[in-house]
């Protein structure tokens, strides 16, 4: 047996005081002489003992009463029988130390009070009883069982993490421990987020009851930086950066005057202020310029009390000193291309005439232009489709003075099966596609009649899917003038006219420039400009040359973590599974040289601090067995009504019993007949 406020025993020592009222009080008996005393020797004495055994049961009875009140307020109980195993119970008591639980009430920080709560539980099981932890962080270490004191120091060092978990997740990781032939009691002290309990049916192991400990906290505001993307194209060294940044209130009250701080490499540079709505997400768009070339490590922060690990988001962008730009030419048709990308030193531009052409050289550029080639062969067809392959970009002008048939059997073996024909017909271009993201920007304001590029001779391209395709001109009848394709990781754009301006107007037509020139921008393969942690298990990086014995480091700080390499077509993929577990910057490094540098942050999950009730936690968990508790009462309590057998009630119906008797002795007993 034992007791749950052994302290009370000391109470038995009330026991005393029916024994000196029994030593005090007791009836004397005064003797009187007579001359004939026979008979009433025999009275006396018959009397005398009945009112002994009268008193002496009275004493028992009360006795008894006082141990049995002293019992019941000591809560004694005994392991049920099902529990009195040899190996004892195992206790698997999993403490959620998201973010959210830095929220405070009057017992201080929910994580402190969880780990207190945590603690009183433990306390309540027997020695030969094994215990486990379990936190958001699913830590090998806690994957061990451990008895109450190696339990308790590992409570003591639960710290908050940015890992997030739902309970799901959490449940299925308890359920993960084989029990054996021990009992098994599961506890989960946590907030209840909404977004922790989730809306889907808990599927749980029905032979264990769910112990559910609500923790709860103060109604506080919060808001958070919720987004960041980049409204410019390219990065360029001094020009001018347009980068969008979302913030979120998920508290029921507006806020204003938010100050917002775009830094940079540690330098400020960009301010806003923002009001924000109840529950409502605000953009504003922040501008700069000056940045040299070379990687960029940024961070958005607001100031919002207080809830703060939300009010900051970092990111990482390349700005490239240049891009490159292969040029392959038929006989003087390429001056339109060296005009344009010719009077830019951003642009590196390379011509190549087309018996001179070097297929070893085309990994080296961004983008390839074909302008006017008279004899494009299948083998120029196959590294160009290797090239897109790996996440090129390819621009086909065609010479329509060359046999279709030529250009059919070339286009076909880039990948794209259709007949070619040549149209003499004049048309005018009509329609284009300004909400692509190649002219989404290009036009302040759309004039009622638009003038489009005038052709004269095209080729008619037939046989594409059309789904496979996406239009930014198009010709009467539904023809496509110059559309694009993506095919494996890169893209090509066909047009159906040459540069040469007896076929269309479309080099010296003012929409020429914006398209080439975004197009040449869109073929940098930019990286995300930021990861979010626990959602992504690998990392894109721009193809990487290794040796067979060599890797790559991610390095923050003194953090260093190696990740496994897979190379796939146009990239090279980062695997690092959970290795990378709080915000922050990484660089990558191949030996001592810096490839790239990766921004990560905490997921937007904990940022929204409402929680499920007590209904909402009884839909997910339908008819599996669980207990609701609210970590205000008495856990100790609570864990011997789940895992042991209660005496409380029978002490209390025995005191009361022996009372009874009592009164019963004090009223009748001298009344019975002798």
């Amino acid at each position: 047996m034992n007791f749950l406020y052994p302290g009370f025993l000391f109470s038995l020592l009330a026991v005393a005081i029916p024994i000196l009222i029994h030593l005090f009080n007791f009836r004397k008996f005064k003797k009187i002489y007579f001359s004939n005393v026979a008979f009433l020797k025999a009275v006396t004495v018959q009397h005398s003992s009945r009112e002994k055994l009268r008193n002496l049961l009275i004493l028992a009875c009360r006795i008894l009463a006082v141990i049995f009140l002293v019992l019941a307020f000591a809560r004694p109980y005994w392991s049920s029988g099902t529990a009195v195993l040899e190996n004892g119970s195992l206790v698997q008591i999993y403490i959620d130390n998201s973010y959210s639980m830095e929220a405070v009430n009057k017992e201080g920080s929910l994580l402190d009070e969880a780990k207190r709560k945590a603690k009183e539980i433990a306390k309540q099981f027997q020695l030969n009883d094994k215990f486990e932890l379990l936190t958001n962080d699913f830590e090998g270490r806690h994957q061990r069982l451990a008895n109450l004191e190696e339990l308790t120091n590992l409570i003591d060092e639960v710290k908050i993490s940015p890992a997030e978990r739902n309970l799901q997740q959490v449940i299925n990781r308890l359920n993960n421990t084989a029990a054996g032939k021990r009992n098994q009691y599961n506890y989960i002290l946590s907030d209840f987020q909404q977004q922790f309990a989730g809306k889907s049916v808990i599927q749980t192991n029905s032979k264990h009851t769910i112990n559910l400990v609500r923790l709860n906290a103060n109604t506080i505001p919060n808001v958070a930086v919720d987004s960041v993307w980049s409204l410019s194209p390219a990065h360029k060294p001094g020009d001018q950066e347009k980068f969008v940044v979302q913030l979120r209130n998920y508290s029921a009250n507006a806020s204003s005057g938010i100050p917002v701080k775009l830094t940079i490499n540690n330098q400020q540079r960009a301010l806003a202020t923002l009001n924000i709505p109840a529950g409502k997400s605000v953009r504003d768009t922040l501008s700069f310029s000056g940045l040299s070339a070379g990687w960029q490590k940024a961070k958005i922060s607001i100031k919002d009390f207080p809830v703060t690990f939300d009010d900051e988001l970092t990111f990482t962008f390349k700005v490239s000193s240049e891009l490159k730009i292969l040029q392959l030419t038929g006989e003087s048709s390429g001056k339109y291309i060296n005009a344009l990308f010719g009077a830019d030193p951003y642009f590196k531009l390379s011509s190549m005439p087309e018996p001179a052409i070097t297929y070893a050289d085309f990994h080296q550029y961004n983008l390839i232009v074909l302008s006017g080639l008279k004899t494009p062969s299948s083998g120029l067809a196959q590294e160009l489709k290797t090239y897109m392959k790996n996440g090129g970009t390819v621009v086909i002008f065609p010479d329509l003075d060359v046999n279709p048939v030529i250009y059919s059997s070339f286009i076909q073996a880039l990948g794209i099966p259709q007949q070619i024909t040549l149209s003499k017909d004049t048309v005018n271009v009509s329609t284009i596609a300004l909400k692509n993201k190649v002219f989404n920007d290009v036009f302040e304001e759309i004039p009622a009649k638009l003038d489009l590029p005038r052709v004269n001779r095209h080729f008619i391209y037939t046989g594409i899917a059309k789904s496979g395709r996406e239009d930014l001109m198009g010709l009467p009848l539904n023809q496509p003038f110059f559309s694009k394709y993506r095919l494996a990781a890169g893209q090509l754009y066909l047009s159906a006219a040459s540069l040469n301006v007896k076929d269309s107007n479309l080099p010296q037509h003012p929409v020429f420039v914006p398209l080439l020139y975004k197009i040449a921008l869109t073929s940098i393969q930019e990286q995300p400009l930021y990861y979010t942690i626990g959602q992504s298990n690998y990392l894109s990086a721009a193809p990487v040359r290794m040796n067979p014995n060599q890797s790559l480091r991610l390095v923050s700080g003194k953090q260093e973590v190696i990740p496994e390499v897979r190379q796939v077509p146009g990239q090279t993929l980062l695997y690092i599974a959970d290795q990378i577990k709080a915000p922050g910057i990484f660089e990558l490094y191949k030996a001592d040289s810096l490839l790239s540098t990766y921004a990560f942050n905490q997921g937007l999950a904990e940022s929204d601090l409402h929680y499920a009730d007590d209904k909402a936690l009884e839909h997910i968990f339908g008819a599996n067995k669980v207990n609701m508790t609210k970590a205000g009462g008495d856990l100790s309590i609570k864990a011997v009504e789940n895992n042991h057998t209660e005496l409380w009630k029978l002490c209390l119906v025995l005191c009361a019993v022996f009372l009874a008797v009592e009164a019963l002795l004090i009223r009748f007993f001298n009344k019975l007949k002798t």
